[in-house]
Protein backbone atom coordinates (compact mmCIF):
# COMPACT_ATOMS: atom_id res chain seq x y z
CA UNK A 1 0.00 0.00 0.00
CA UNK A 2 2.60 2.53 0.96
CA UNK A 3 5.70 3.44 -1.51
CA UNK A 4 7.49 5.44 1.58
CA UNK A 5 7.31 7.69 4.54
CA UNK A 6 9.10 10.84 4.60
CA UNK A 7 9.79 13.16 7.71
CA UNK A 8 11.09 16.80 7.97
CA UNK A 9 14.71 17.79 9.37
CA UNK A 10 15.64 21.07 10.93
CA UNK A 11 19.21 19.92 10.99
CA UNK A 12 19.68 17.10 8.07
CA UNK A 13 23.46 15.84 8.93
CA UNK A 14 21.99 15.32 12.76
CA UNK A 15 19.11 13.33 11.49
CA UNK A 16 21.68 11.04 9.08
CA UNK A 17 24.03 10.39 12.15
CA UNK A 18 20.51 9.31 14.16
CA UNK A 19 18.98 7.17 11.09
CA UNK A 20 22.24 6.23 10.20
CA UNK A 21 22.51 3.84 13.55
CA UNK A 22 19.02 3.45 14.44
CA UNK A 23 17.79 1.99 10.93
CA UNK A 24 20.93 0.37 11.19
CA UNK A 25 19.60 -1.65 13.82
CA UNK A 26 16.82 -2.90 11.00
CA UNK A 27 19.93 -3.84 8.56
CA UNK A 28 19.51 -0.53 6.52
CA UNK A 29 22.39 0.66 5.16
CA UNK A 30 23.67 4.15 4.45
CA UNK A 31 21.05 7.02 2.78
CA UNK A 32 20.77 7.72 -0.55
CA UNK A 33 21.51 11.34 -0.76
CA UNK A 34 19.36 13.54 -2.91
CA UNK A 35 19.66 17.32 -3.62
CA UNK A 36 16.21 18.17 -4.62
CA UNK A 37 15.46 20.73 -7.42
CA UNK A 38 14.98 23.48 -4.90
CA UNK A 39 18.44 22.49 -3.49
CA UNK A 40 16.93 20.79 -0.04
CA UNK A 41 19.03 17.75 1.31
CA UNK A 42 16.84 14.41 1.39
CA UNK A 43 17.97 11.20 2.56
CA UNK A 44 16.37 7.93 1.51
CA UNK A 45 16.94 5.13 3.27
CA UNK A 46 15.83 1.80 1.32
CA UNK A 47 15.56 -1.62 3.42
CA UNK A 48 13.61 -4.74 2.16
CA UNK A 49 11.30 -2.65 -0.52
CA UNK A 50 10.55 -0.16 2.12
CA UNK A 51 12.06 3.71 1.83
CA UNK A 52 12.07 5.67 5.28
CA UNK A 53 12.90 9.30 3.94
CA UNK A 54 14.22 12.59 5.69
CA UNK A 55 13.84 15.69 4.15
CA UNK A 56 14.96 19.75 4.88
CA UNK A 57 11.40 21.12 4.58
CA UNK A 58 11.25 22.86 0.59
CA UNK A 59 8.71 25.88 1.73
CA UNK A 60 11.27 26.84 3.85
CA UNK A 61 9.16 26.83 7.19
CA UNK A 62 10.24 24.44 10.34
CA UNK A 63 10.01 21.20 10.17
CA UNK A 64 7.51 20.32 13.17
CA UNK A 65 6.25 16.46 14.07
CA UNK A 66 2.80 15.61 13.46
CA UNK A 67 0.34 15.74 16.74
CA UNK A 68 -0.42 11.77 17.03
CA UNK A 69 2.23 10.70 14.76
CA UNK A 70 3.44 7.70 14.74
CA UNK A 71 5.95 5.78 12.77
CA UNK A 72 6.60 2.32 13.28
CA UNK A 73 9.19 0.25 12.06
CA UNK A 74 8.98 -3.73 12.50
CA UNK A 75 11.62 -5.57 14.42
CA UNK A 76 12.36 -9.56 14.23
CA UNK A 77 13.07 -9.54 18.28
CA UNK A 78 12.47 -8.44 21.49
CA UNK A 79 15.87 -7.69 21.25
CA UNK A 80 16.22 -6.04 18.55
CA UNK A 81 13.16 -3.83 20.06
CA UNK A 82 15.39 -2.79 22.79
CA UNK A 83 18.28 -2.00 20.45
CA UNK A 84 16.45 0.41 18.73
CA UNK A 85 15.16 1.86 21.99
CA UNK A 86 18.74 1.92 23.39
CA UNK A 87 20.48 3.22 20.05
CA UNK A 88 17.76 5.98 19.75
CA UNK A 89 18.67 7.42 23.06
CA UNK A 90 22.33 6.99 22.67
CA UNK A 91 22.03 8.96 19.63
CA UNK A 92 19.94 11.76 20.95
CA UNK A 93 16.56 10.38 20.95
CA UNK A 94 14.13 10.64 23.99
CA UNK A 95 12.07 7.42 25.39
CA UNK A 96 8.78 8.23 25.33
CA UNK A 97 5.56 6.80 27.30
CA UNK A 98 6.31 3.27 28.85
CA UNK A 99 9.23 1.37 29.17
CA UNK A 100 10.47 -0.67 26.20
CA UNK A 101 8.53 -4.23 26.76
CA UNK A 102 5.96 -6.50 26.36
CA UNK A 103 2.35 -5.45 25.87
CA UNK A 104 -0.96 -7.14 26.26
CA UNK A 105 -4.06 -6.40 24.62
CA UNK A 106 -6.79 -7.35 22.14
CA UNK A 107 -5.02 -6.72 19.49
CA UNK A 108 -2.50 -9.25 20.64
CA UNK A 109 0.90 -9.54 22.56
CA UNK A 110 4.18 -7.54 21.22
CA UNK A 111 6.77 -6.02 22.41
CA UNK A 112 6.90 -1.69 22.28
CA UNK A 113 9.28 0.60 22.32
CA UNK A 114 8.61 4.45 21.78
CA UNK A 115 10.89 7.12 21.29
CA UNK A 116 11.23 10.62 20.06
CA UNK A 117 13.78 11.73 17.20
CA UNK A 118 15.74 14.51 17.88
CA UNK A 119 13.21 16.59 15.57
CA UNK A 120 10.40 15.05 17.68
CA UNK A 121 9.00 12.64 15.50
CA UNK A 122 7.40 9.45 17.14
CA UNK A 123 9.36 6.74 16.42
CA UNK A 124 7.61 3.10 17.43
CA UNK A 125 9.98 -0.47 17.67
CA UNK A 126 7.57 -3.12 17.39
CA UNK A 127 7.70 -7.53 17.60
CA UNK A 128 4.59 -8.92 17.31
CA UNK A 129 4.38 -12.21 18.91
CA UNK A 130 2.53 -14.76 16.84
Amino acid sequence: MFNHVMIGSNDIERSQRFYDAVLGTLGAGEPLRHKAPSGHMRLFYRHEGNTFCVTEPIDGEEATAANGGTIAFKCNSPEQVRTFHDTAIAHGGQSVEDPPGLRESNLGAMHLAYVRDPDGHKLCAIYRIK
